[in-house]
């Protein structure tokens, strides 16, 4: 397995950034992908999710802004954030839930991205 998160980067409040997320190891196109994100000093959270069949699930905390979507050709998954908050710093991951839900079987990370929101 191998999940290369990439697209973060420092921003001022109210911008916008899209995540990317490309996947190996793994056969992408029968897996739900998600988005995660931890803050300085916080748990880990779940932002987003998306089937196989490209339904979606977005925390209430940021559904009026965040967008997950995926291409499954293309063995990627996007996260596209707008209106963004200095809140919105975390390092962002994207991660298989149905396998993340399993920690004593599974427990992979990729490194992440890092998302700044400071003027």
């Amino acid at each position: 397995v191998q999940l290369v998160e990439s697209g973060g980067g420092l921003v001022q409040p109210g911008n916008s950034l899209k995540l990317s997320c490309t996947a190996t190891g793994r056969d992408f196109e029968i897996y739900n992908m998600g988005w995660y994100r931890q803050a300085p000093g916080k748990q880990r959270e779940l932002l987003a999710t998306i089937t196989v069949k490209g339904y979606t699930n977005v925390a209430d905390s940021v559904k009026e802004r965040f967008t997950i979507s995926r291409d499954s050709a293309k063995f990627t998954v996007w996260l596209q954030m707008t209106n963004l908050t200095p809140e919105d710093t975390a390092i962002y991951y994207c991660n298989y839930p149905d396998l993340v839900s399993r920690p004593w079987e599974y427990d992979y990370w990729g490194q992440g991205t890092q998302v700044t929101v400071s003027s």
